[in-house]
């Protein structure tokens, strides 16, 4: 009976200290979450103005401008690479998860995805920089592009495998007894079964590659200017945030605070919105 009863003290002892350790890690991480959270959009809110989405970047010293031209660019940027990036990691995902279990092709896609997803963003940028923009002679929103679709399809690539994954075998079973070939199972019944993770996947790749900087510094550079052009130097906003966060002016900075706050918040409206609409057609 005492042997008992020790043990189950010593159970308890030792779950209340990983409740309480586990507790710890949980508040201290939403507490300097909140931290940035609030120093974000205190700074981040004052800059918010008409300016700020209509007037270009201000020259140095200067007051008044915006970040339209670095809106604009990121917008361009962000929508090839989802354009790009979209079709092959989702079909390279599909090919994993139903047709490729025993090949080596597949083994190698998974080996070079999984050091894609491993590898420093600023390796991929000088790899683009080495390929493409060395070989052109100048900076361009296209090597931009490039760069990015290297760190979003290994994200879509893998979420959309893990989440095909977990679809029930039995799913693919019925579909098989009632006679449909193997690639319309796999795109139109475990990929349609899947779809509310692969979309996450995809938003998960389009919040990463919304805030790089350091690819963008290799391959698309910057521009003041408005430009639309995507084979020239294209401005871009985590590249405007990072060169205004660290100048001297008063102006800059809070135009950095402003872009900072921006992303965040078409960020988080991406997932709200996307959440919001999966859970009401699954509940249809």
């Amino acid at each position: 009976m005492n042997v008992n009863q020790n043990l189950y003290r010593r159970r308890k002892l030792a779950n209340t200290i990983g409740l309480t350790l586990s507790m710890s890690a949980m508040a201290l991480g939403l507490f300097v979450l909140l931290w940035i959270l609030v120093i974000l959009f205190g700074n981040g809110f004052s800059a918010l103005n008409w300016a700020l989405f209509t007037e270009s970047t201000p020259a140095p010293g200067s007051d008044g401008g915006g970040l339209a031209n670095a809106i604009v660019g990121s917008l361009m940027m962000i929508a090839v690479t989802t354009f790009v990036s979209t079709p092959i990691g989702v079909f390279a995902g599909v090919y994993l998860a139903e047709f490729g279990d025993e090949s080596k092709t597949a083994s190698l896609t998974r080996f070079v995805t999984d050091i894609m997803l491993s590898a420093p963003s600023i390796v991929l940028g000088l790899f683009v920089y080495a390929i493409l923009v060395a070989q052109v002679k100048h900076f361009s929103g296209w090597a931009g592009s490039v760069a990015l679709c290297l760190i979003a399809i290994p994200v879509v690539l893998r979420t959309t495998e893990n989440m095909l994954r977990l679809v029930p075998g039995s799913l693919r079973e019925a579909a098989f007894a009632l006679g449909a070939p193997r690639w319309k199972v796999a795109t139109f019944v475990t990929l349609r079964a899947a779809r509310a993770g692969v979309i996450t996947g995809l938003l998960l790749a389009v919040a990463r590659i919304s805030g790089e900087t350091a690819p963008l510094l290799f391959t698309a550079l910057n521009n003041q200017f408005f430009s639309t052009n995507m084979n020239a130097p294209m401005a871009n906003l985590p590249v405007v945030i990072f060169q205004f966060a660290m100048s001297p002016y008063d102006n800059w900075v809070r135009l950095a605070w402003g872009g900072a706050l921006l992303i965040t918040l078409a960020v988080l409206g991406l997932n709200i919105v996307a959440r919001v609409f999966f859970r009401e057609k699954g509940q249809r």
